[in-house]
């Protein structure tokens, strides 16, 4: 099976990266170093990381140690609080400064959603209500025609969002991030994304177990129920029978559906283990299996409901749920 998608825009996407949210500061850079060691050549950030500094001196360290930034793909995205038209070139530039590359390969709008930027000292979002995804998408493409990046896309937009880009963008978007597991499937977005030739991008592709703790422990906010994937009966049943691990059952699930993953991982028998899901093979029995996992919206854990009052704003991009 093919290691690459080839994007709308031209070039080739790897099929599975690293993942780089919520990694321990000062722990990241030897994480990309390792993945890049073992075969990564896609690595995906944000701005709203705060880890793009980290990432961008390992990058460079490989460079120096012989490896070429043309067979790197290096992922990164606008924040919520620049989701104005305004703004995507300035923190466009700052990821550029921080990262220290002369280019992004992908640059997503991280959020439909946008925010105001917070004055000193405030933490809680203030909702900017006025995002205008067709501005910001003009933005984006001048990005594209300036040569700060070379492919534009979304992330955690809906159907709706995406045809309304699509019906009036002059350059496509070329890619789609969104949480995307064997508990949240989202089958018609996918749909969605293939009529417009939009390559997927899957985040939190093993579930991210850790994340309801991660959303008590810095929002103090209960999420979603989910349970974790990667101790699913069936997922365990295939993973012993072919003599692989949960999480490579996962990540290739998701893989043969041409669908990119960017499992994150600051461990290097982790790093490896992921990136050996490009070996495993699933038959179709197996497949079908595991599409019957899917619970819908009942499976997603990123509802950003954290953000507190987010589901207010006009372009939040899920089905509303009542808090407990």
């Amino acid at each position: 099976m093919n290691r690459s998608v080839l994007l709308s825009s031209g070039y080739h996407m790897p099929v599975l990266g690293l993942g780089t949210w919520k990694a321990e500061p000062n722990v990241v850079e030897q994480a990309v170093l390792w993945a890049l060691e073992v075969g990564y050549r896609l690595i995906d950030t944000a701005y709203n990381y705060g880890n793009e500094e980290e990432i961008g001196k390992a990058i460079n360290k490989w460079i120096d140690n012989g490896g070429k930034r043309e067979d790197l793909f290096i992922t990164t995205k606008l924040p919520n609080f620049g989701n104005r038209p305004c703004d995507v070139n300035k923190y466009l530039n700052e990821s550029l400064k921080r990262l220290d590359i002369k280019y992004i390969d992908l640059y997503l709008i991280h959020h439909p959603f946008g925010f105001l930027e917070p004055p000193a000292g405030l933490t809680a979002p203030l909702l900017d209500k006025s995002t205008d995804h067709l501005g910001i998408w003009k933005e984006m493409e001048q990005a594209v025609r300036s040569g700060l990046t070379k492919s534009i896309g979304l992330s955690n937009f809906n159907s709706e969002q995406i045809e309304k880009i699509v019906s009036n963008a002059e350059i496509a978007p070329a890619n789609l991030q969104v949480e995307l597991h064997a508990f949240l499937q989202q089958p018609d977005l996918l749909r969605t994304c293939r009529k417009h030739n939009i390559a997927v991008t899957a985040f939190a592709p093993l579930g991210s177990p850790a994340a309801k703790a991660h959303f008590k422990t810095k929002y103090d906010f209960e999420g979603n129920e989910v349970p974790n994937c990667l101790n699913d009966a069936k997922v365990l049943e295939i993973a012993e029978r072919l003599g692989k691990t949960p999480a490579q059952i996962l990540l290739r699930f998701l893989i043969q559906q041409g669908v990119i993953v960017v499992p994150k991982s600051s461990s290097k028998e982790r790093i490896l283990e992921n990136y050996q899901a490009l070996s495993v093979n699933l038959g179709d029995e197996d497949m079908a299996a595991l599409k019957c996992l899917d619970r819908g919206e009942k499976g997603r854990i990123f509802d950003f409901l954290f953000y507190k009052g987010v589901d207010e704003h006009p372009e939040y991009p899920f089905p509303k749920r009542a808090l407990p």
